[in-house]
């Protein structure tokens, strides 16, 4: 499966989304999701970001490429996503969770390690913050 994520800065905080459905429902992770067929990456990443969001964005640059495994409870491969992380600019909207997310917010780089997040999500955003 294809996916795409925002890196969205404020500063030293980053904007987070809290997952509001399986898989991983009350986990912290970039927003985003899948891409639909036929749809264009940059347009995917801003259906995303306002679906999840309220906010409108602008591609800024790639920021990285991985691939995630997800085993299912007996160990196989239930979900192998291939995801595109985007930085992205705020051009508009208003903040608020959206269809479905649980919660969105900021939160400063330097205490993602306290918080739920998604598998490899603190290493990229890190990783990514300290080259900026």
């Amino acid at each position: 499966m294809l996916g795409v994520g925002a890196l969205i800065f404020d500063g030293d905080r980053v904007l987070l989304v809290e997952r509001g459905h399986e898989p991983l429902k009350g986990w912290w992770s970039l927003p985003g999701g899948g891409v639909e067929t036929g749809e264009r990456l940059e347009s995917a990443i801003q259906r995303e970001v306002r679906e999840e969001t309220g906010l409108e964005v602008e591609v800024v640059k790639v920021a990285t490429i991985f691939e995630r495994l997800m085993p299912d409870a007996e160990g196989r491969c239930e979900y192998h996503y291939v995801l595109i992380d985007y930085e992205c600019r705020i051009t508009g909207g208003t903040l608020q969770a959206g269809d479905d997310s649980a919660a969105v917010n900021w939160f400063p780089i330097d205490e993602l390690k306290e918080i739920k997040l998604t598998e490899g999500t603190r290493e990229v955003i890190e990783r990514y913050a300290a080259t900026r």
